[in-house]
């Protein structure tokens, strides 16, 4: 008993689905005809769906809008093409929808694909707190290590990387030979190590 209702009911559904997509189709061929109440009409069964076809392809309202506008226009000069025994009403100008909508993305050309500004990380050249106090901590264990250094041995280190002075100009300025100043650096850089690394 409970399976014929059921029955009844899936029989009841086809017919309103087929009644529903035969609706739309006599307004085709209204349109066709020249009948702008036919447009009207099949405009306010279709549009909601249609612009959410556009929509969803050119995440732009305004562009949609524009494209939702050229499908009715192309619907209105193409309506005698429609052919019911190929498709519904609602897949034809789903199809229109879909197509012109590609169209106007490929259009745009080449940032037609680029997310939408909101979607982009900006860059910040800054570090972030995390790397700041970690860069503090690292700084100090360096002063700590570079004051355990003897004067001269700080100061050549402290120049050659801190100011960024060449070799050779730092042998100029502390009057000793480059081989000598290379040598300084060297063992410093070595202690330093050393002491970084307890």
């Amino acid at each position: 008993m409970l399976w014929a209702w059921a029955l009844a009911q899936i029989t009841v559904s086809r017919r309103l689905i087929v009644l529903s997509s035969d609706i739309l189709a006599p307004l085709m061929v209204r349109i066709a005809a020249g009948d702008r109440l036919a447009l009207r009409e099949l405009y306010e069964a279709t549009s909601a769906k249609l612009f959410g076809v556009c929509l969803r392809i050119l995440s732009d309202r305004e562009e949609a809008e524009d494209v939702l506008q050229e499908v009715y226009v192309t619907v209105w000069r193409r309506a005698d093409r429609f052919d019911p025994a190929r498709a519904s009403v609602t897949t034809w100008i789903s199809t229109i929808a879909r197509n012109r909508a590609i169209d106007r993305l490929r259009a745009r050309g080449p940032l037609a694909k680029a997310d939408p500004i909101e979607d982009f990380e900006i860059a910040d050249d800054q570090p972030d707190a995390e790397t700041r106090l970690a860069a503090a901590g690292d700084a100090a264990r360096l002063q700590g290590c570079l004051a355990e250094l003897d004067p001269r041995t700080q100061a050549v280190i402290r120049t050659a990387f801190f100011e960024g002075i060449t070799y050779e100009a730092l042998a100029q300025r502390m009057g000793a030979p480059l081989g000598t100043v290379k040598s300084w650096i060297r063992r410093g850089l070595a202690r330093l190590k050393g002491c970084l690394e307890r």
